[in-house]
C-alpha cells in the first residue's frame, strides 16, 4: 500500500492529469471524446503504477474501483443513449410543432418554454427533461437555437430537478441516505429566481437571432403512437426510479435499473413504433464521453471537504461544473454538517455554467454541436453563472443557513 499520494507543489498528480483533461475538453471541442478517453486512459494508467485506488492498489485495486462505479457509468450511458431516442421520438410526433398555438410569439415564447423545462424535470430525469426541451426548441426555432438559450435549457433543467429527490441523481441520493423530501424542497427558493433571471435573458438572447414561429403550419397532425412511446418510456423510467428508491438496499442496487427499464420500453415499442436509429452514433459518443468524465473525477483522491458553511456550498457550486457532482454529494452525505436545500441547489444547478458540467449538458451537446464550445457556453450563457449566484443569494437571505448536524 502506498504512503503517501505523489504531488506536484502539494496537489496530488491525479488532480494535474484531470485538470490538463479538462482544458483539453474546454480547448479541443472538436475532439473532445479523443480528449476524454486518453485521459480516463492517462489517468487509469497513472493510478495502477504509481498511486491507489479506494479499493486497493493496483489492477486489482482499478477492478474493485469498477466494481463500485459500474452501475451509476452504465445507467449514464444507458439513459444518455435512451432519452436521445425518446427526443426524436417527441421531435417527430409533430408536437413541437403545435406549440406556437400555445406559447406566446415574441421572447416570452421562448422564457415559457424554459419553464415548461423546469416543471418537466421536478419529476423527470434532469436528462429527458433537456432533450425533450432542446427537441421542442430545435422546431420551434426553425433548427436555429442560440447557444446561450442551449445553456439557460440545461439549467432549467438542473434547477427543476434540484428540488425535488426524483428530479436529479443527487437529490435522490440525499433522499435515500435520509434527507427529508421538504428540506430538499427548499432548493426552489433559489432555483425560482434563478429560472427568472437567466430565462429572460436567454429567451431575448434567442429571439433577437431567430424568433420563434408565430403560427403552427396548417393540416399539421400529431402521430399518437409515437406520443404513447414518449409516455411509455417516461412512465417506465419514473416507476423504476420509484421503485428502487423505495427497495433500497436490495437487487436493484446493483443493477443499472433506471436505464434498463428506459430501454426495455423503447425495445417493447420498436416493433409497433420504430424508433430513428441514425441518432445511435452521436448519442453514443456523448455517453462514452460522459462516462469517461465520471470515471475520471471518481479516481481522484477526494477524502473530504472543507468544514461544512454556506460559503463551501456556494463554492461546491462552481466545483461542479468541472468535477462531477454524484461524488461531492456522497462526500457532503458522509460528512453532514449541511442545509441541505443549500447543497441541493449548488450541486443541482452548479453544473449548468459549463456544457459538460452535467449529463444534461453533455446530452444536450450530442443534439447540438455548436454547444460543444466551452468558451461559447460561458460567453453566450454568462446569464447562468450569475444567475447561479442570485439564485443562491436569495435562498440566504429568506431562509438562512441552518445545518442539520444531526442527521
Amino acid at each position: 500500500m502506498h504512503n503517501a499520494i505523489p504531488a506536484v507543489a502539494g496537489v496530488p498528480v491525479e488532480f494535474v492529469l484531470f485538470a490538463a483533461v479538462l482544458a483539453g475538453v474546454a480547448l479541443l471541442h472538436h475532439h473532445s471524446l479523443r480528449v476524454a478517453l486518453i485521459g480516463v486512459a492517462t489517468i487509469t494508467l497513472y493510478k495502477v503504477a504509481f498511486s491507489s485506488f479506494h479499493g486497493g492498489t493496483g489492477v486489482a485495486g482499478f477492478a474493485a474501483h469498477l466494481a463500485s462505479e459500474w452501475v451509476l457509468l452504465v445507467n449514464l450511458l444507458l439513459l444518455i443513449v435512451g432519452f436521445a431516442l425518446l427526443a426524436r421520438h417527441f421531435e417527430e410526433s409533430r408536437v413541437p410543432i403545435l406549440l406556437p398555438a400555445l406559447l406566446p410569439d415574441d421572447w416570452k415564447g421562448g422564457f415559457a418554454l424554459l419553464v415548461i423545462v423546469f416543471v418537466l424535470s421536478s419529476f423527470l430525469d434532469n436528462i429527458a427533461a433537456a432533450m425533450i426541451g432542446g427537441a421542442m426548441a430545435h422546431a420551434l426555432y426553425r433548427g436555429r437555437v442560440h447557444v446561450g438559450f442551449l445553456a439557460a435549457i440545461v439549467a432549467a433543467s438542473n434547477g427543476g430537478g434540484s428540488g425535488s429527490v426524483v428530479g436529479d441523481t443527487t437529490t435522490t441520493m440525499m433522499w435515500i441516505d435520509g434527507v427529508k423530501p421538504l428540506q430538499v424542497l427548499e432548493a426552489y427558493v433559489a432555483a425560482i429566481p434563478a429560472l427568472v433571471f437567466f430565462g429572460i435573458f436567454a429567451a431575448r438572447q434567442q429571439h433577437a437571432l431567430q424568433p420563434i414561429m408565430k403560427d403552427a403550419p396548417g393540416g399539421v397532425r400529431v402521430d399518437r403512437g409515437r406520443i404513447a412511446v414518449v409516455i411509455a418510456v417516461l412512465a417506465a423510467a419514473i416507476v423504476v426510479n420509484v421503485i428502487a428508491q423505495l427497495n433500497h438496499g436490495s437487487l436493484l442496487d446493483h443493477v443499472p435499473a433506471i436505464g434498463i427499464g428506459v430501454w426495455l420500453a423503447l425495445l417493447v415499442c420498436a416493433p409497433l413504433v420504430p424508433p430513428d436509429w441514425s441518432v445511435l452514433p452521436s448519442a453514443a459518443r456523448g455517453g462514452i464521453f460522459l462516462v469517461s468524465l465520471v470515471l475520471s473525477a471518481s479516481m481522484m483522491p477526494v477524502e473530504a471537504l472543507p468544514a461544512a458553511s454556506w460559503h463551501v456550498a456556494l463554492g461546491l457550486g462552481f466545483v461542479s461544473a468541472v468535477f462531477d457532482n454524484i461524488p461531492l454529494t456522497a462526500l457532503a452525505l458522509r460528512q453532514g454538517g449541511y442545509d441541505w436545500g443549500f447543497l441541493a441547489y449548488a450541486v443541482g444547478f452548479g453544473g449548468s455554467m459549463i456544457w459538460f458540467g452535467s449529463s444534461a449538458g453533455v446530452a444536450l451537446a450530442s443534439q447540438f454541436a455548436e454547444a460543444r464550445s466551452a468558451k461559447a457556453w460561458l460567453v453566450a450563457g454568462w446569464h447562468v453563472a450569475v444567475a447561479y449566484v442570485l439564485g443562491f443569494a436569495v435562498l440566504l437571505a429568506v431562509l438562512g443557513w441552518h445545518p442539520d448536524p444531526a442527521r
